[in-house]
């Protein structure tokens, strides 16, 4: 008998420009730190709507000019499992507020990001900042 195949969960995040930086959420639950808001796409669900639910779920904010970044797949990324996630940026208008599995959203910039970032949003971060797209 085969075992069932193991395969990545996908995901999906989204640098949300607004009001001169970017949006991060506080993670309520494990792995602590402030993260790219994003979270799982549901089955039957295109990526482009997961960003769209995730970026309201947690922010509260309605994303506009929807673009895709890179996807990163590194099998340590998420010290939960493996995932692969397709991050996106998109614009904002409006306040982020926290909900869904955030405890806090705040707006950074690269000059005052925190200290304490989750997964590899760090490494998103920087190609963001640097301009490898």
């Amino acid at each position: 008998m085969h075992a069932a195949p193991r395969n990545p969960l996908l995901t999906v995040d989204a640098i949300i420009e607004v009001q001169g930086g970017i949006v991060l959420i506080k993670r309520e639950n494990p792995p602590p730190g402030w993260a790219i808001p994003g979270g799982f796409v549901d089955y039957g669900e295109t990526i482009e709507a997961a960003v769209v639910r995730e970026m309201k779920e947690e922010t509260g904010l309605d994303i506009t000019d929807v673009r895709q970044f890179h996807t990163y797949s590194d099998p340590a990324r998420d010290p939960r499992h493996h995932t692969v996630s397709t991050v996106f940026i998109a614009s904002a208008s409006g306040t982020p507020v926290a909900d869904d599995d955030a405890m806090e959203a705040a707006i950074f910039t690269r000059d005052n990001l925190p200290e304490d970032i989750a997964f590899d949003h760090r490494q998103i971060l920087d190609d963001y900042f640097d301009g490898k797209y």
